[in-house]
């Protein structure tokens, strides 16, 4: 049964854009938020040279959010190689343990688990070259690490990145009901979506519609011709993973291909629109 958890957050210098601690109560694990530019404050924390692992988020040429997961001995020394040869990122988020307990095969483990995680939820575009190698523990390391990424989780979620949440996770619950909204329309448009936290999500094996109409809004034509290139929609049409778009109107108007009313179009079994849950009289 879910639970409240307590976290601490500390705003460095009052800058709610700069360097952030974030601590959960009554466990060991402690995350960092820090922009680029705020890289050398963080340097002068005693746990900057803590081994962790850490996640540098950015955006493409595309506008598409993108993350890094790494890991390293001295999370600070890395960070700084990261600052001085890669410019494809804005900010980051470092997770460490308090007591400095974690080690090299600990975060090794962790780096491919969380990468594994971001690949599956397909919030943002992972660009990380290859699979990062998993390291073999002993069960009661892995227990103790599974426990850890579930705090890491939830502070990382705290700071505003949800790129390890699936949509299972994230999906809002109705009278302590899951609502599945679906569409079928003209050319071939046969798909379910969620309401989640941070919008709606299409789901996988949705199929949109063949082809677009011309007054289709230029901005919709141009996000459902970046699903196809980023893979999330194949050549056959099909949603290959759970898509989470910012709200149901874009979610709508990919599937079917034409400008549309998400509130209206999208509909529950029993013919309820996604307006006259979301009304409150």
């Amino acid at each position: 049964m879910p639970h409240s958890e307590t976290i601490q957050i500390k705003i460095f210098d009052g800058n709610p854009n700069g360097l952030i601690m974030c601590d959960l109560q009554n466990s060991n694990c402690r995350a960092y938020k820090v922009s680029r530019n705020e890289i050398p404050l963080f340097a002068g924390r005693e746990d900057a040279e803590n081994t962790g692992i850490y996640f540098l988020f950015g955006k493409d040429t595309s506008n598409n959010e993108t993350v890094y997961i790494g890991e390293a001995e001295n999370v600070c020394t890395r960070l700084k190689q990261h600052l001085r040869d890669d410019e494809d990122w804005s900010g980051c988020i470092i997770v460490i343990s308090k007591d400095n307990s974690l080690n090299k095969a600990h975060v090794k483990y962790l780096e491919n688990k969380f990468y594994l995680l971001a690949k599956d939820s397909g919030r943002v575009d992972v660009l990380n070259s290859t699979v990062p190698t998993c390291s073999s523990l002993s069960e009661y390391d892995e227990t103790t690490l599974e426990k850890f990424m579930s705090h890491a989780r939830l502070l990382v979620n705290t700071l505003g990145y949800k790129v390890f949440e699936s949509v299972d996770d994230s999906a809002i619950s109705i009278d302590d009901n899951r609502i599945v909204f679906s569409i079928t329309a003209t050319r071939g448009a046969n798909a379910m979506g969620m309401i989640v936290s941070d919008g709606f999500a299409v789901l996988k094996g949705s199929v949109v519609a063949s082809t677009t109409v011309d007054s289709m809004l230029e901005s919709y034509g141009r996000l459902r011709a970046s699903l196809y290139e980023r893979g999330v929609i194949s050549d056959q049409n099909v949603f290959l993973q759970d898509f989470v778009f910012a709200s149901s109107s874009p979610a709508a108007s990919v599937v079917m291909g034409r400008t549309a009313n998400g509130r209206t179009e999208w509909k529950t079994e029993d013919r309820k629109t996604l307006k006259d849950i979301e009304d409150i009289e």
